[in-house]
């Protein structure tokens, strides 16, 4: 079977089904499996999928953002993962900054008393006043999709602290394209919460790495990244860009 049939049919299967096994396109289009892992390299790099372990997988549109309901109850478990390890990395007396991430949510319950939080996320309100931490909320307009708090009079608001650490989550992170987002003016929020602070971290689970959203928020080396599960096929591409800590427990 010629090259650009297979790219056809691995294409087709992508767009029927979301994820292929490499072992699945071996035997439709009946090519070694060296062979196939060729092809999807060829068509990663031409941005038309995405590699994950053992396959596959489509990639999300640019302006493709589900809602803050369904991050919250998407991939639980390996979210307090993460969650818990992000907050070790707090210590007494910091101030730090919240986004409104549905993984950076699930750090309020570990984090120490003696801080600051600066938060844009509506969602973390309750949890941080229930923790008795203290608090601030950034002024702006109050994004309904996301419960983000965002807008020119969030970046004014914003620009008045500085952070000694910020978390936040994202819906891509590339080797070449750094981190992203659908919103351009979330993305905003994100990059300024970066400047300001001594430390940046990214929390996010594996299925964030190789998508690409809309607008970038900053490149691999501006932020470290707390995940779940690296790909090892992937792992010398984004640790040679930026810090990452595998969290398996």
């Amino acid at each position: 079977m010629l090259t650009p049939e297979r790219h056809r049919l691995i294409l087709q299967q992508l767009k029927e089904k979301g994820v292929v096994k490499i072992q699945d396109l071996v035997d439709l289009t009946n090519s070694s499996e060296s062979t196939i892992r060729r092809d999807l390299t060829q068509l990663e790099d031409d941005k038309f999928l995405k590699r994950i372990h053992g396959g596959a997988a489509r990639l999300q549109g640019k302006l493709q953002e589900p809602s803050m309901v369904e991050k919250a109850t998407k991939n639980l478990q390996p979210k307090k993962r993460i969650a818990k390890y992000a907050s070790s990395l707090v210590e007494e007396g910091d101030c730090i900054f919240l986004d409104a991430g549905s993984t950076v949510m699930e750090m309020i319950p570990y984090l120490p008393k003696n801080i600051v939080v600066v938060t844009n996320g509506l969602m973390h309100i309750k949890p941080l006043l229930d923790s008795d931490i203290p608090m601030y909320l950034i002024g702006g307009y109050a994004k309904p999709k996301t419960n983000a708090i965002i807008g020119r009079g969030a970046l004014t608001s914003l620009e008045l602290y500085r952070f000694d650490k910020c978390f936040m989550g994202v819906n891509g992170i590339h080797t070449q394209f750094g981190y992203t987002t659908p919103d351009q003016e979330e993305a905003m929020i994100k990059q300024s919460a970066i400047s300001l602070s001594r430390e940046a971290f990214v929390l996010s689970d594996e299925s964030k790495f190789s998508e690409i959203a809309f607008a970038k928020i900053a490149d691999l080396h501006e932020a470290s990244i707390i995940t779940d599960e690296l790909n090892s096929e992937f792992q010398d591409q984004y640790m040679s860009k930026t810090t990452i800590k595998v969290v398996k427990e």
